[in-house]
């Protein structure tokens, strides 16, 4: 039997809020309109242009955005990080219902093993129901199991460099430890100490960036000493002099102690920090496996694990978030994906045996994840597809289009927009139209999350002679 509660006591979550949108005028057009929308269209591969909205000042000048640390991208992945036998293997499992093996020795996990997990959405699921279309295409959070890092990793300890690449090519990072006492299950450290285990990783995912930065600081410092604030140089050698203050920067930030997504910085700052790749930029959701009857019993009875890993949480990442949940719980619970039914009768059970309500945490954790890798989704619906489209934040209307298809951005006229509460609340596009909330937006129109979004676009191909 598997399960996992929401457990919010002890949850302290940074709120992230999109930018306000400016909405745009209807523009008048007397040449043919292409209408994208699933109904309308077939399905394209993603762009992998991430372009991010300039909200109006006061006074009507557009002001800069603040820019994301991470790849540009609206196809990312996170990564599942932690020390050996801590259950990393078997939350993957669960998360993605695989096999990946989970044996009791340390680096069973070598090669990272990498699925793609449902993201849960009342407001697809809702859309779906109404508009009954032909064929559901939901979002999906892609999740890679990372071999266990030990202590010297960043002096090749262990699987070493190895392991660290693996880490430099994620983009969000959930950092599991060890909760439960299990004398069949060895660990690498000889005994379960959570907090000292986050502090293992965190030291060498620091020392690897102190380490990266401190050659690269020392290459473009030759090189802005040799360029001084002259004209001359090649292109890259004037790069590496105009980013040598932000590596400056950030060397000295790591230096103290501190991970690079605690800094303030600029956006040409972020520009710079985001082409080296580093590990401690990466945003980070703290996972702690308990055993099963401590999960169940989280609602009545405090568990002192989770407090003290809170309060190292609090102390050095203050505003990250934990969520805590149980392996073995979790994996009993997948047996029965292929059935719901059955899920939801072990769940009523395990919440009857208990006294309080039991759910599985999985469901929050990929939500959570999708959210620290500053992903949103829009959707398109109609009779023949319900779809839900990822985006970056704050991604403007012509490159959310560019998502669909590069045709769609290339020749974009507007979006056509309607919110998800507009469209439940009223019941049917008509109604929305009716009330006057089926909005035209335009190229400066930062898409959120949750819209219902048809483009319209013209692309004239011309044909060489």
């Amino acid at each position: 039997m598997a399960s996992s509660i929401t457990f919010r006591a002890l949850l302290r979550t940074r709120t992230w809020t999109p930018c306000s949108a400016r909405n745009a005028g209807s523009p008048q057009y007397s040449h043919t309109l292409f209408v994208a929308g699933p109904q309308r269209h077939a399905l394209f591969s993603t762009s992998s242009h991430s372009y991010y909205a300039k909200p109006a000042s006061k006074k009507g000048a557009p002001v800069e955005e603040k820019a994301i640390l991470g790849r540009p991208s609206n196809n990312l992945k996170i990564g599942i990080l932690g020390v050996p036998n801590i259950g990393k293997s078997t939350f993957f499992n669960a998360l993605t219902n695989s096999s990946v093996p989970a044996e009791n020795f340390p680096f069973c996990t070598i090669d990272p093993s990498e699925a793609r997990v449902v993201v849960p959405d009342e407001r697809f699921d809702w859309l779906a129901e109404h508009y009954k279309p032909e064929k559901e295409t939901p979002a999906y959070l892609t999740v890679i199991d990372i071999a266990g890092l030990v202590r010297g990793a960043a002096q090749g300890e262990g699987l070493g460099n190895a392991f660290l690449s693996h880490v430099r090519s994620v983009d969000a990072l959930f950092h599991l430890c060890r909760g439960f006492e299990d004398p069949g299950v060895m660990h690498v450290d000889g005994s379960v100490d959570a907090v000292r285990d986050l502090e293992t990783i965190h030291y060498e995912l620091l020392l690897r960036d102190i380490d990266w930065l401190q050659k690269i600081h020392q290459e473009y410092k030759v090189v802005a000493g040799r360029l001084g604030t002259g004209s001359s140089g090649s292109p890259v050698e004037k790069k590496k002099r105009d980013d040598f203050p932000a590596i400056e920067k950030a060397l000295a930030w790591v230096e103290q102690g501190n991970d690079i997504r605690t800094g303030d910085w600029t956006n040409k700052e972020i520009e710079v920090i985001n082409s080296q790749y580093l590990l401690t930029a990466k945003p980070m959701i703290y996972l702690v496996n308990i055993s099963e009857q401590d999960y169940l019993n989280l609602a009545k009875t405090p568990n002192a694990v989770i407090q003290k890993i809170q309060d190292w949480i609090d102390q050095h990442h203050p505003g990250d978030l934990l969520i805590p949940f149980s392996g073995s719980f979790e994996n009993q619970l997948s047996l029965f994906n292929d059935s719901p039914e059955d899920k939801q009768t072990v769940l009523e059970d395990a919440s009857q045996q208990v006294g309080s309500p039991i759910v599985s945490a999985l469901p929050e954790i990929i939500i959570k994840g999708r959210e620290a890798l500053s992903l949103q989704q829009f959707f398109t619906a109609g009779p023949g597809e319900v779809r839900a489209w990822t985006t970056r934040k704050n991604t403007l209307a012509p490159q959310a289009a560019g998502v669909i298809h590069t045709d769609f951005e290339r020749g974009f006229i507007m979006a056509e927009v309607m919110k998800m509460n507009d469209l439940k609340g009223l019941g049917s596009e008509a109604a929305v139209k009716a009330a006057g909330r089926y909005y035209s937006k335009g190229k400066d129109y930062p898409v959120e999350d949750g819209d219902v979004v048809y483009f319209k676009f013209n692309v004239t191909n011309t044909k060489k002679k």
